[in-house]
């Protein structure tokens, strides 16, 4: 045995030392490939079997010398997603990842090194102004998802064999489960929508979301031309997201629901009445805030309205609203904790002329978790009719 072989044998049973395998090269000779960095002689020798897998079937890849860092921006960069999606992608990517694993080679990212970067995320990962905090389990799951999908198309493209991550343990999906929330209840919900008939002239927004159990960007990117109140069916094609880039100015954009699967709600004689109101107030004060292709709940000069300015003015008329009935009526909430319930089907009553309930509850889709299509729009026993959107579209609103 070479004093060469007798090395590699020694450093192979050190842990963290390293591990060969003979490369083939263009001209048919095969040479030494080193590789260090490994935390065991465990992770080492696993790293081995599968390089020397995939070299006998031929798919051995030349390890990458790029960093993590200049790989993520250049993926980022080709990455063909929902413009939020992108930015939320660059952010997390920007705080939490490259500080921690960007001067990393691509090629030396192993479970365990990702393992660590959880770890660590969990433990200190905060980078806003709770800086030294953890990060939710919530939130690292979604950092995994990101490095995963970014490190799959490394291995697509044979900058590494194998996609490190897929052998990562991240929080687990119940560890990162949502905080539970408390919607209203039925009689909450009624209380509320009765005080801002009177004092919020913003009712009709509120009042739709009850009903419909839309999301927030669904309802600001309803336009006319999807209501159709003769038939009463509102269809739900498209959500506004802001989008935040550092060092540009932040922008609404339009894009697909979050299922990307456009849907068709049935609303109630009362919604209807509502919507009606609304759109001849929005075409008394300009007639073009009344027509097809105008935004039911847009701005003044007929733009999107911010969903975080929105929200700000839900959060303010339920304080009004707690201040006038009394903090036990209406409990504190944000828009984002489903008031509206949308995640309980036993809360969400059928509103009458003024949002006071009839007797049976009734869900709206909202969640994918909750579409329940019904056959030509009629609605099973106990339930409400959610269907999908056909090709065809709806008419405009009369």
């Amino acid at each position: 045995m070479g004093q060469g072989a007798d090395r590699r044998q020694r450093l192979g049973a050190q842990p963290g030392a390293g591990q060969g395998l003979a490369g083939a090269q263009p001209d048919g000779t095969r040479r030494q490939k080193m590789k260090r960095g490994f935390e065991t002689k465990r992770a080492a020798l696993d790293d081995l079997r599968e390089a020397q897998s995939a070299s006998s079937k031929g798919g051995y890849a030349e390890p990458s010398r790029q960093l993590t860092g200049a790989y993520l921006a250049g993926w980022l960069g080709g990455l063909r997603l929902a413009p939020s999606t992108v930015a939320s992608y660059r952010m997390n990517v920007r705080l939490h990842i490259a500080p921690r694993i960007g001067a990393v080679p691509l090629s030396g990212l192993t479970a365990v090194t990702l393992d660590k970067l959880y770890r660590q995320l969990e433990k200190d990962g905060r980078a806003d102004r709770q800086a030294g905090g953890g990060l939710s389990a919530r939130t690292v799951r979604y950092i995994h998802t990101i490095i995963s999908a970014a490190l799959r198309d490394a291995a697509e493209a044979g900058l590494i064999p194998a996609n490190p991550a897929a052998k990562a343990h991240p929080p687990t999906a119940k560890q990162a489960r949502s905080p539970e929330m408390h919607p209203w209840t039925a009689g909450q919900l009624s209380a509320f929508l009765a005080w801002s008939a009177r004092n919020s002239p913003l009712h009709p927004a509120w009042h739709v979301l009850a009903m419909t159990g839309m999301r927030r960007g669904e309802l600001l990117a309803l336009r006319w031309r999807d209501v159709n109140l003769d038939a009463a069916t509102v269809s739900v094609r498209r959500s506004v997201t802001v989008v935040k880039v550092r060092g540009e100015h932040e922008q609404l954009a339009e894009s697909p629901t979050k299922t990307a699967k456009p849907r068709v709600i049935d609303i109630d004689p009362g919604t209807v009445a509502v919507l009606r109101a609304w759109k001849r107030e929005r075409g008394s004060l300009v007639l073009t805030l009344a027509r097809d292709d105008a935004l039911v709940f847009g701005n003044m000069e007929g733009g999107f309205r911010h969903p975080e300015t929105f929200s700000k003015m839900f959060v303010k008329a339920v304080a009004r609203c707690r201040r006038d009935l009394g903090e036990d009526a209406v409990p504190a909430i944000r828009l984002h904790d489903p008031p509206l319930a949308r995640h309980d089907p036993a809360v969400r009553p059928q509103a009458g002329q003024h949002g006071q309930p009839a007797a049976r509850p009734c869900l709206r889709g909202g969640h994918a978790d909750h579409l329940q299509p019904r056959a030509a729009g009629r609605p099973e026993a106990g339930g409400c009719p959610v269907r999908r959107a056909g090709r065809g579209g709806v008419t405009g609103a009369k």
